[in-house]
């Protein structure tokens, strides 16, 4: 069954005392490469520092910026502000080589919270989430799903995850949390 996913806002998927999931509105997204001679300019181009250890993320103002790798981010920004990313990172390319790719329409983020929320991401996340520290995210997988979660607090998690596996992921979720409510 092919499940329609409308992404220009954001909506609540599931609700109930102890929980909600919602739907984010989309935002920019960009997956950053770049070796450590450039990091340098490109935290002077974006105006926020590149994390340096894994999991760690830097936020000035709306920008957020993910360690995936040793040399591997993604940045989060308002749409709005995809162009003057690319931009800036375009003007020192030659100074600081890197690979800017914009994958904003690829993924989709899916924001759970509530006093039952790390219960409900033990339903398809293997890692020991009280080990995720409030602040950081880590690459991961949900029920097979690929998937990156971010732990804004400690009832308070982002799952972003490919597009193209949301209908699955939220099915999942909405199930759980159903669940989690009749107990």
């Amino acid at each position: 069954m092919t499940v329609y996913v409308d992404l220009d806002m954001a909506r609540t998927l599931a609700k109930n005392s102890a929980l909600s999931v919602e739907l984010l509105a989309p935002v920019a997204r960009f997956s950053l490469r770049a070796g450590t001679d450039a990091q340098a300019a490109l935290s002077k181009a974006l105006g926020a520092a590149l994390p340096t250890k894994i999991g760690q993320c830097t936020r000035k103002g709306s920008l957020e910026i993910l360690c995936l790798g040793p040399d591997e981010w993604n940045i989060l920004a308002p749409e709005d502000q995809a162009a003057k990313i690319t931009v800036a990172c375009e003007k020192i390319y030659a100074k600081a080589p890197h690979s800017l790719t914009e994958i904003s329409d690829r993924e989709v983020a899916i924001h759970i919270t509530g006093s039952k929320a790390t219960d409900l991401m033990t339903i398809g996340c293997p890692r020991d989430l009280d080990q995720l520290p409030v602040g950081e995210a880590r690459r991961t997988v949900f029920d097979g799903v690929s998937a990156v979660l971010w732990r804004d607090g400690a009832d308070e998690y982002r799952l972003d995850l490919w597009r193209s596996f949301a209908p699955h992921v939220i099915s999942l979720l909405e199930t759980g949390c159903n669940e989690l409510a009749a107990e």
